[in-house]
């Protein structure tokens, strides 16, 4: 309890003054539901309201780049935010770790859980799978895990798993359906999901995972109350919202 005291009192100690405005932030979704429960913490503590839009990557980098809809507040994978620095996309100095969200193999509820604690184990179990459902990679969504795990399954160790690629929705919504008996997706979208359940985040060595980082766009008219939202939103204390939704801080 203590802690939780010390917290908010941290917080508010580096909140500036609250205007009558709207801080805009966008993310992909892969951080959404995690964005949008700091967010209501954070208006309930500063009076300030927050707007969370969430989109694919692609788009989002499109609505940076001709400024509509307006952003204070921007949360990317490390390599699209590199780009948006260099693009001078965002203010200098604000740019802040978030996290790591892991991919992950999914089973239908009720399902057995595999060992897939390493790279044969996993590999093992994807070999047995009568389909192995995700997310197409490319346009439409150009989804940055599509693609991750699009080039690790044509690795050598995984040739011969039978894999289904989903154009309508997802890796998870395909399983859910009953179309697949396995699926790859990030953490927070196979915790969303009902109907499945998360088995375990791939082996380490395999690198299928996606750091995320924060920063104050360049085109934001309210720069210190997007800064002290980047700060609450990335304070320790936070780690433990962060974590239930699938991000490691």
């Amino acid at each position: 309890m203590r802690s939780i005291y010390a917290f908010i009192i941290l917080s508010i100690a580096f909140i500036a003054p609250v205007e009558a405005a709207e801080l805009q932030v966008i993310c992909p979704p892969l951080v959404r539901d995690g964005m949008k429960e700091l967010a209501a913490a954070y208006t309930k503590q500063t009076g300030m309201a927050v707007a969370v839009r969430s989109d694919v990557m692609g788009k989002i980098m499109r609505d940076i780049q001709i400024g509509t809809p307006a952003a204070d507040v921007v949360l990317l994978p490390v390599g699209l935010m590199d780009d948006l620095v260099k693009d001078n996309g965002v203010k200098p100095g604000t740019r802040t770790s978030v996290g790591r969200v892991e991919i992950a193999l999914a089973v239908r509820a009720g399902a057995a859980h595999p060992d897939i604690s390493t790279t044969p184990k996993l590999r093992a179990v994807l070999l047995a799978a009568k389909a192995l459902a995700y997310t197409q990679p490319g346009p439409p969504r150009n989804s940055m895990e599509a693609g991750i795990i699009d080039r690790m399954l044509h690795r050598p160790e995984f040739s011969g798993v039978h894999t289904m690629t989903v154009t309508t929705g997802s890796g998870v919504s395909a399983l859910a359906r009953g179309d697949s008996d396995l699926a790859l997706q990030v953490v927070p979208e196979i915790t969303a999901m009902r109907g499945i359940e998360l088995v375990g985040a791939l082996p380490p060595e395999l690198g299928a995972h996606i750091d995320t980082e924060i920063a104050v766009s360049a085109r934001s008219t309210d720069a210190t109350n997007a800064a002290a939202f980047i700060h609450y939103i990335t304070a320790p204390q936070a780690a433990a919202v962060w974590r239930k939704f699938g991000l490691d801080r």
